[in-house]
């Protein structure tokens, strides 16, 4: 896949030179800086997601958590929790990818932050044309699939329970995710 990388500016841009502290989630929402702690919910689904995805792909493309990705914005930057890279993708100038590097999103939507997961990120996401952006709700026990983006901010969706497959479907292949082992919210300690 022969991708034009953009070197844009970008959101990121804004926090060059400072140090995050540990433990939290930093993201750009409509230009503000948002610092969340990082939940047990979420980075147990993560555990048990990315292995399986990884194995999957089989060098064909990359995964990665919490990694900064340039978005067509100066507003938006976020680190998804999941970010499915497409095979042959190139980093920009600033050693990030781009969005339209970007095969899926998986994102473990805590009650906290919601408006933003289920709102915000689904526009940007369809607006950019991200195949696939999957939302994992740990308090609901389900997985929503948002596939078939069109620019005007909407996607088709398919709704998944916890304990069967998510299925990704990405470039030429599809990528099954077992959800058996996601914590849903009140089974942790």
């Amino acid at each position: 896949m022969a991708v034009t990388v953009m070197d844009a500016p970008s959101a990121w841009d804004v926090l060059d030179g400072v140090t995050l502290p540990r433990g939290y989630r930093v993201e750009i929402t409509d230009g503000k800086i948002i610092m969340t702690p990082q939940g047990e919910y979420r980075w147990k689904v993560i555990l048990e997601a990315a292995p399986q995805i990884r194995q999957q792909l089989a060098a064909r493309g990359d995964i990665l958590s919490d990694v900064m990705i340039d978005f067509p914005s100066s507003q938006y930057g976020y680190a998804p929790d999941l970010a499915i890279i497409a095979p042959g993708a190139e980093r920009n100038g600033r050693g990030r990818f781009e969005w339209h590097s970007l095969e899926a999103v998986l994102e473990v939507v805590p009650k906290s932050s919601r408006d933003n997961d289920f709102a915000k990120k689904f526009r940007l996401y369809a607006g950019c044309v991200i195949p696939v952006y999957g939302v994992i709700d740990p308090e609901a026990g389900v997985c929503t699939v948002h596939r078939h983006p069109a620019r005007t901010g909407t996607y088709d969706e398919v709704e998944v329970p916890f304990g069967a497959d998510l299925l990704l479907p990405l470039a030429g292949r599809e990528i099954a995710v077992r959800t058996g082992g996601f914590p849903k919210a009140g089974e942790l300690g």
